[in-house]
């Protein structure tokens, strides 16, 4: 299973993105457009997958974005 983890608080200064961690694993990815920034660990299955997943999610994730980061 691949659940798009979170965002850190440091995070506002850098463009739209999420952090994804399993296993050991972990991969970041800006999110408009969606493109992966980094990665460590993870299959390039099992990154097709997650790029999938936030494609199919990238305007909840921009609006979680907007709402966490909202002064």
């Amino acid at each position: 299973m691949v659940r798009i983890d979170f965002f850190y608080s440091g995070d506002r200064e850098e463009p739209p993105h999420v952090h994804v961690e399993r296993d050991g694993a972990e991969a970041k990815f800006w999110l408009d457009p969606v493109r992966m920034q980094r990665s460590d660990g993870f299959t390039s299955r099992a990154l097709r997958v997650i790029e999938a997943k936030v494609v199919d999610n990238q305007q909840l994730l921009l609006d979680a974005w907007d709402e966490f980061f909202r002064d």
